[in-house]
C-alpha cells in the first residue's frame, strides 16, 4: 500500500482580487495515528498472539486469543477444527512488551483452519471483565475490511517487536505449499517479518483495531513452497515477492462472535469456513 496524496490545483485568474468561495472543499486531514504498543499481545510457544473482542460483547464473555491455524499445527488443506478442548498457555505481555502481566491458560480451541485463511481462536479461561482487573483489555476487532494504503503495526508477542508498514494490497490467491489462501493482506516491504511473528495481530495504527492475522513471508524468492508464497491473480499468472510479508483479514470473523466465548458459522455475514460434512 502506498499513502494516498490529495494534489490541490491552484488557479491562476488575471482578474485581481478574486479569492476562493467560503464554500471551496479543503483536502480531508490526514487520519491521526494511535500509539500502539503491547496491550493485548500474547506469545505462545513458537507464535505470537494476541487477545481479541468483537465490538459488542459482555464483561462476562470468555476471552478469546486469536493467532494462526498453523500455529496449532499445520491442518490439511480442507481441515477446519471447531470447539475442541485444550491446555496451552500464554502469556500475557504488559503495555511496554518488556515485562509480563499473567500466565494464562486456554482451555478450548474454538476454531482453527488453514482453509482459504490461517486463523485460530483459543478461549480463555479468564473473561474479558477479569483482563480489566488486571489493569489491561482485549484488542477490538474491525468489523471492516481495511483499506489499502492505511498504516499497520504487526505486534509480535513472542519477539516482543512491533513492525510498522503499510497495506500495499490484496491478494487474489496466495500459495504456500499445500495451501491457499484468498484474499491475504500484503505488506510493503518495512515489515520485514520472520519466524516466530505468526499469528501477531495487525493493528490499523488509525484506529487501534485489529484488521488481519500476520501468517507468512517469502523468505528465499522461492515460488509457492514451504516458507515461499507466491501470489496467483484472477487468470492464474504467478507473482513472487521475496522479503515481503502477508496476512490474513479478520473482518469475516466478527459476525461470527455471537457471544459466550464460542464461534457461530451459521451466523449471518460469518466468513469463516465450515467443517466438510
Amino acid at each position: 500500500m502506498r499513502h494516498l496524496v490529495a494534489v490541490l490545483a491552484a488557479l491562476v485568474l488575471s482578474v485581481p482580487a478574486l479569492t476562493a468561495p467560503a464554500s471551496a472543499a479543503a483536502a480531508p486531514p490526514a487520519p491521526t495515528l494511535t500509539e500502539v504498543d503491547f496491550t493485548g499481545a500474547v506469545a505462545l510457544s513458537g507464535c505470537s498472539g494476541s487477545v481479541v473482542r468483537p465490538p459488542a460483547y459482555q464483561r462476562t464473555d470468555p476471552a478469546l486469543v486469536l493467532t494462526n491455524g498453523h500455529c496449532v499445527r499445520f491442518l490439511e488443506p480442507r481441515e477446519v477444527v471447531v470447539d475442541v478442548p485444550a491446555d496451552r498457555k500464554v502469556t500475557l505481555l504488559d503495555t511496554d512488551g518488556e515485562g509480563s502481566i499473567a500466565t494464562l491458560h486456554a482451555v478450548s480451541l474454538v476454531y482453527a483452519t488453514m482453509y482459504t485463511t490461517d486463523v485460530a481462536l483459543y478461549r480463555l479461561a479468564v473473561t474479558y471483565g477479569d483482563l480489566e482487573a488486571m489493569g489491561t483489555r482485549a484488542l477490538e476487532l474491525s468489523p471492516d475490511q481495511p483499506a489499502v494504503g492505511i498504516d499497520v503495526r504487526v505486534v509480535s508477542g513472542y519477539w516482543r517487536h512491533i513492525y510498522s508498514c503499510q497495506a500495499d494490497g490484496y491478494v487474489h490467491e496466495l500459495r504456500e505449499g499445500r495451501w491457499t489462501w484468498q484474499g491475504s493482506m500484503r505488506y510493503t516491504e518495512d515489515c520485514r517479518t520472520k519466524g516466530g511473528t505468526s499469528g501477531s495481530p495487525v493493528v490499523d495504527a488509525a484506529t487501534g483495531k485489529v484488521v488481519a492475522v500476520n501468517n507468512t513471508g517469502n523468505e528465499d524468492g522461492e515460488s509457492c513452497t514451504d516458507n515461499n508464497p507466491c501470489e496467483v491473480d484472477e487468470d492464474g499468472h504467478v507473482t513472487v515477492r521475496r522479503g515481503i510479508g502477508y496476512a490474513q483479514r479478520t473482518h469475516q470473523v466478527v459476525p461470527c462472535l455471537t457471544g459466550g466465548g464460542r464461534v457461530d458459522l451459521a451466523a449471518p455475514g460469518c466468513g469463516l469456513p465450515e467443517p466438510s460434512a
